[in-house]
This record gives C-alpha cells, structure tokens and sequence, in this order.
C-alpha cells in the first residue's frame, strides 16, 4: 500500500458537524427536520386519539387520561410548537424557492421572524384554547 492511498483513507468520508461554526441557519434546518419528525409523530397519535374515540372507549380514557396529565401536556404543546414553526419555516422556504432571501441579513430577519411567529402563535393557541375550555378560570 502506497503513502497516497493511506493518506486518502485517513481523512474523513465528508464534513462533521463538530467542523462547522454553529449559524442561525444551520440550527434552523436542522430544527426544521426535527419538527417534521415530531408532526409525524403526534399526527400519529392524533389518528390512534380519533380512531379510540370511535372504536375504544376504554382506550379513549386512558388516552385522555395520558394527554391530560402533565407530561402529556408538554407534549402536545410541543406538538403545536413544532406545527408552527414547521409552518413558518416552510413559507420561509417557499420564499426562497422563488429565489428570495438569500442575502444574509435577509436570512436572519426570515430566521428570527420565524421564531417569533411560533412563539406568537403557541401561545395564542394555548391561550384560546385554555380559556375557551376553562381551564384557565
């Protein structure tokens, strides 16, 4: 084996994340996947929530009992956060499918706007919802 084909076997296959400096945009794609994963998860949930209702009440009482109970609620509104955030952040790349907002100031303002707008409309959510349910009395 020559010095050349170990030299090319000792670097790495591609780039880690550990070679990058952290941006905005990098945390914010990769939040964009995890959402993705969490709206395909909690949509699951929803259809075996609905499904129970129909089929399984005594399965819709311990499902209900589960989402009411505190770790059930953080994970619903996780589930809503992640909802809106995949939202906003998918307009935000419909934006740049038209070719818009690549400028870097641009992408910043899109990022934090994004952020805003998830936590804006969570908390509206949670606030209507709560209040229309009266369980925030």
């Amino acid at each position: 084996m020559s010095s050349d084909t170990k030299t090319i076997h000792a670097r790495p296959i591609s780039p880690h994340i550990s070679i990058y400096r952290w941006q905005n945009s990098m945390v914010l794609s990769i939040l964009h996947r995890m959402t993705g994963m969490a709206l395909f998860a909690g949509s699951a949930l929803i259809v075996v929530w609905l499904w129970s209702a129909a089929y399984a009440p005594a399965f819709y009482t311990t499902l209900h009992g589960a989402l009411s109970s505190v770790l059930g609620q953080i994970c619903l509104f996780g589930w809503v956060s992640a909802f809106y955030y995949h939202l906003g952040n998918g307009i935000r790349h419909l934006f740049w499918d038209t070719g818009k907002g690549f400028a870097l100031p641009d992408m910043r303002r899109s990022g934090l706007l994004v952020v805003a707008f998830t936590i804006g409309m969570t908390l509206l959510t949670w606030f209507v919802a709560m209040t229309s349910t009266g369980a925030m009395s």
